[in-house]
């Protein structure tokens, strides 16, 4: 056997096992299901693992942006008119996260901490200073007074008097430092002097600076990958108790912080959230990218804040029959001690177009006003978010305060929060890196099949080149023997190899039979008496010969495996 010969046999083994070995990979999905269960080991809530740090301190910067709305026709509004409002902000706080007291339970499959926020505030990345900033809004305390004493006539009686005589009326201006974190109210100072359990301080994030929501506790993802991060129980409770349903006082999903690896578009992403007293989910919108990281952005749907008409699933979040509000409105008082407010997108961004058209100065946007989550599918890691949500209050008139029969029912917005986050520099590295590992392992099969194309290529050449050589030395017997090697061509089965034989056989005898009868003087079909010789062209009949027709047409044009 020729050098040659082991060159094709061995190109012929190796591309056939490569192509083998890859398809069967790949069918197999042997190096995908290998990968994926190695990346399921590493991403658990348990010392060690490559998630446990940056899930108790999230390097990524997250910003928090107040914007208020300002009561600009308080006299007209009392006397019947449409209420006007301005917006102003962002007044921008850095927010720092990390999570405390963090305990592992039931053989790690189980991860309790105390998820402690702290804000500071960035007088560059706001539009002015919120200690002196004046804002005009409603009166939230003496709001949350009187709908407490509703219904009774001699508590609303006392508590109108000692709302004349702290000079407490349906609206206040304050600092935005005072809305937001705390002032004294003199309504509340005297009603806290009979009822020990009330706050005379309030504001709307008062002692939410460097405090915490309660006890969390998460699955790590050590048993079962689809449960990492989901919640188990808030406050040492698996389900809440402000609503009237078990579907709604469900703690479905994560607290917003962690997510499964894997993600699918088809599925739900459901979160938990303490502000809202209630889980939400969110569905897959569109397909981004982040700093080079592919991501899929899942948005909260109308349906989550839908009417009970529009989705009857909503009806446990009804406080009581005749306290259902429309779409895109969420009346969260059993969580807020019974003040009547009133959650919502920005600028009642999905809601019902009568609460827009109430208020002057409302103009809803998706860009500005809508709430996603950017995950990368395959890690589950968040590489932007912006969680915005608004805060309003129902007024309405209530029997025993009779300065109120000139309102009618508004829902009032007080300000609104766009709480975001973007992937830093350093994280996207290393997510980066890890999804070419995962890229690249995944598709190793792949490799194979293309190594095994390669070879195909090899060997079908060096097979064309050996096929190619026969056919020249057989082509060179033949002249060399005068056309005695025809019989030995004729056994060939490659009907080329054929064609190419009979055209050479064609050729010898023609030209055999021409040196015999012509010399080569003058030109093949001229006339001359030199000699007494005549030529003459080829009759009709030759010209029309049906064999020298087969002939022609056997007669390629060029070589095909030249």
């Amino acid at each position: 056997m020729t050098r040659r010969s082991c060159a094709i046999y061995a190109a012929g083994i190796a591309c056939a096992s490569l192509l083998v070995v890859g398809i069967g990979l790949v069918v197999a999905q042997v190096f995908r299901t290998f990968m994926h269960n190695r990346l399921k080991k590493e991403i658990v809530l348990v010392e060690g693992s490559r998630v446990f740090e940056s899930w108790k301190s999230p390097p990524p910067p997250v910003y928090m942006e107040y914007f208020f709305f300002n009561m600009t026709n308080v006299d007209a509004f009392l006397a019947g008119a449409k209420p006007q409002v301005t917006q102003v902000g962002p007044y921008t706080y850095r927010e720092y996260r990390y999570k405390d007291n963090v305990s592992m339970l039931d053989n790690n499959t189980m991860v309790s901490a105390y998820n402690f926020k702290k804000f500071v505030f960035l007088r560059e990345k706001s539009v002015g200073d919120p200690a002196v900033d004046n804002i005009t809004t409603v009166n939230i305390p003496a709001w949350a007074v009187m709908n407490k004493v509703k219904g009774s006539f001699f508590r609303a009686s006392m508590a109108s008097m000692m709302m004349t005589s702290a000079g407490s009326g349906f609206f206040a201006t304050h600092t935005v430092d005072e809305w937001l974190w705390g002032y004294e109210d003199r309504l509340l100072a005297r009603v806290a002097a009979s009822s020990p359990d009330v706050d005379k301080v309030f504001g709307l994030m008062y002692k939410k600076n460097g405090s915490h929501s309660g006890e969390f506790v998460y699955h790590t993802g050590k048993q079962n990958s689809m449960e990492y991060g989901r919640v188990e129980t808030w406050k040492g409770e698996s389900k809440l108790t402000f609503w009237t349903s078990n579907q709604s006082n469900s703690i479905n999903g994560s607290d917003g912080s962690a997510f499964h690896p894997f993600l699918d578009k088809n599925e739900r992403i459901y979160i938990f959230t303490p502000d809202l007293c209630r889980s939400i989910h969110m569905e897959f919108e569109k397909e981004v990218e982040v700093k080079g990281i592919p991501a899929y952005r899942f948005t909260p749907p109308r349906s989550v804040f839908a009417s009970k008409e529009e989705n009857p699933a909503n009806e446990g979040f009804c406080v009581s029959p005749k306290e259902c509000l429309g779409t895109g409105l969420l009346k969260v008082s059993p969580c807020r001690k019974g003040a009547p407010v009133v959650a919502s997108f920005p600028h009642f961004y999905l809601a019902d177009k009568k609460y827009v058209a109430a208020i002057g100065g409302m103009s809803p946007k998706r860009e500005h006003h809508q709430t996603y989550l950017d995950l990368n599918p395959t890690t589950g890691v968040i590489v932007r978010a912006n969680k915005r949500a608004q805060i309003n209050m129902l007024i309405e008139r209530l029997s025993g305060f009779p300065k109120t029969k000139v309102l009618n029912e508004t829902i009032f917005p007080i300000m609104f929060i766009n709480e975001s986050v973007v992937i830093d520099d350093a994280s996207a590295a290393r997510v980066h890196k890890l999804l070419l590992i995962v890229t690249v392992v995944s598709n190793f099969p792949l490799f194979i099949v293309g190594l095994g194309g390669i070879m195909l290529l090899v060997f079908i050449v060096l097979l064309f080149r050996a096929r190619k050589q026969k056919v020249r030395r057989t082509l060179r017997a033949c002249f060399h023997s005068n056309c005695s090697q025809f019989a030995c061509l004729v056994s060939m089965s490659n009907v080329v190899h054929l064609c190419v034989t009979l055209c050479a056989l064609c050729l010898c005898v023609f030209v055999q039979n021409e040196v015999k009868r012509t010399v080569f003087t003058k030109p093949l079909y001229a006339t001359s008496n030199e000699e007494g010789t005549s030529y003459s062209p080829v009759s009709d009949k030759e010209k029309e010969d049906p064999q020298n027709g087969t002939y022609i047409s056997l007669t390629p044009k060029g070589d095909p495996e030249a």
